[in-house]
């Protein structure tokens, strides 16, 4: 069963951060996509590190104690790289890939100091509240580009995020099949209740970005007066 990847063929991707740190990450030989560390991945990762976020010569660190909730997190580089910034962050995904996000968890705990990581199960478009209340953050890369889940990542965004949660969304620009397709339905859903803004690549880690890796800040609407009179 893949949930028991006792038998799975490891090998270790690092990612070097500003501060000299490595996070080790072990990835399958074999398996389903979120057995893989994909680019948009360490695109994120690296971001989260830029000086807006994070910059201790100055005092700044935003991550901080922000409760942080990564969806779709795979090997959980991003929510790793977060955490090791002192974020507390819960790291989610199907049931099948919590053993690999355990042994990743294990494998860079020296790393994480003032922060702290949990994994937990969830999918998309059910219940959300083991990871309620809203966080500071919610963070996913690489999570678009299955039709079926287009539906129901929304509707999770929507039941997880506040009016003060900040999703950043790093994902790559595919061009074959139904890939187009898929990114168009899940900006069209989105900007039904989210106000979208795309990241420039002056505002990324300047050697971890790429013309077909985007990044985008997104954030619920806010309400007009008459819509919370309804409500």
């Amino acid at each position: 069963m893949a949930s028991d990847r006792d038998e799975c063929k490891y090998f270790v991707r690092e990612i070097e951060k500003n501060d000299g740190g490595v996070i080790k990450v072990k990835q399958c030989y074999l398996g389903d996509v979120g057995f893989v560390v994909w680019d948009a991945a360490i695109v994120l990762a690296k971001y989260l590190e830029t000086q807006q976020f994070y910059d201790m010569s100055s005092g700044v660190n935003v991550w901080a104690g922000k409760r942080v909730v990564e969806l779709g997190a795979g090997t959980g580089v991003v929510g790793l790289m977060a955490a090791t910034l002192g974020a507390q962050v819960t790291v989610t995904d199907l049931e099948d890939l919590q053993s690999l996000l355990r042994v990743n968890i294990q494998q860079n705990q020296a790393l994480i100091s003032s922060g702290s990581i949990t994994p937990k199960v969830l999918k998309w478009g059910e219940d959300v509240s083991e990871v309620l209340p809203p966080p500071h953050f919610v963070l996913l890369a690489d999570c678009i580009y299955y039709e079926q889940s287009i539906v129901p990542l929304v509707e999770t965004l929507k039941l997880l995020s506040g009016q003060d949660t900040c999703i950043i969304c790093c994902y790559e620009q595919r061009t074959e099949g139904v890939n187009p397709k898929v990114e168009r339905q899940f900006l069209e859903l989105l900007q039904k209740n989210f106000n979208c803004e795309e990241i420039t690549s002056d505002k990324q880690d300047p050697e971890f970005s790429s013309p077909d890796i985007h990044i985008l800040h997104i954030k619920k609407k806010r309400l007009s007066f008459c819509e919370y009179q309804i409500i």
